[in-house]
């Protein structure tokens, strides 16, 4: 029999590619993701990694096991469910990891909602940038992740994960008021020239930032990084910056600072949880109220 927490680092090293991240990720040393690859490949019968330089590849085998991961881990993970909703209802810690634009608008509605509809629950909010809480997840670190994307970047749904989209985030440009005639002739191409403030990379908002700009014709010159965009906007009220972001943020720019929806379809919040815990009582009630949220 295959031992599941093995396989689980097979995975990780197949989408990560380094037995030292593979690591951190299960807070263990190298030698011991090591020693536990080795112990999988007895168990499998066959030979999973082979040396590569200082690392470490999959074989053909390695490959597929890893493949197979996935629909082994929503299986259990529906195995438990199944246990959990004998319960008398939903309760104990739901663990909610939220990106920082979507505290105020998400995670503390969410509160309120599942207080009042389900006071045996204990719903922890960690404040988490997609790029960090989808790992936590996929870890069992958290129960549920807020996150967001970028349909413009056309990137790939996270493995292992189910998303349940929530509503649109439209993008906006803030500029410094006396440049708002040149945007309304000549659209970004006119903000060619101009400081940009941005995300730091690596971040889908940076991603999404340069996406935008090289679509009008021009590489954008980041001259500040602000993980707070919210903050960025006091920048751009100097007169000397100008920057994309989501509409969420924009709720209260400071004055001297236009702010313009753009065109198109912007980011899609979403709620993220671990493939097959779609029905477990107390993830199934977080998504009930999130989705009730979305739709207001």
């Amino acid at each position: 029999m295959l031992d599941v927490k093995r396989m689980v680092i097979l995975r990780d090293l197949a989408e990560h590619g380094k037995v030292t991240v593979v690591a951190d990720l299960h807070r263990v040393t190298p030698s011991a993701v090591s020693q536990q690859l080795r112990a999988l490949e007895a168990e499998a019968g066959a030979p999973l990694v082979e040396r590569e330089g200082r690392g470490l590849r999959l074989t053909p085998a390695g490959t597929a096991l890893a493949a197979a991961c996935e629909p082994v881990l929503a299986a259990l993970e529906r195995a438990e469910g199944a246990v959990r909703a004998l319960d008398d209802g939903p309760v104990g810690d739901l663990l909610v990891g939220c990106a920082p634009s979507a505290l105020a608008t998400v995670a503390a509605p969410l509160l309120a909602a599942l207080a009042a509809r389900h006071p045996g629950l204990r719903p922890r909010i960690v404040q988490a940038d997609p790029e960090d809480a989808l790992p936590l997840l996929r870890q069992r670190r958290l129960d549920v992740a807020v996150t967001y994307a970028y349909p413009l970047l056309g990137a790939p749904p996270a493995s292992g994960t189910t998303a349940v989209p929530l509503f649109d985030d439209p993008l906006c440009l803030a500029v410094p008021r006396e440049l708002l005639p040149a945007y309304g002739r000549q659209g970004l191409a006119a903000l060619r020239e101009a400081d940009w403030v941005s995300a730091p990379a690596p971040s889908s908002c940076r991603e999404m930032l340069v996406h935008a700009c090289r679509n009008a014709g021009f590489t954008p010159r980041v001259a500040h990084e602000c993980a707070d965009l919210r903050a960025g906007l006091w920048l751009v009220a100097t007169g000397r910056a100008v920057s994309i972001l989501p509409k969420l943020l924009c709720d209260a720019p400071p004055p001297g600072t236009a702010v313009v929806e753009l065109p198109g379809r912007g980011r899609v919040l979403e709620a993220q949880v671990r493939a097959g815990t779609e029905t477990r009582p107390a993830i199934a009630a977080a998504l009930g109220a999130l989705t009730r949220l979305g739709t207001r």
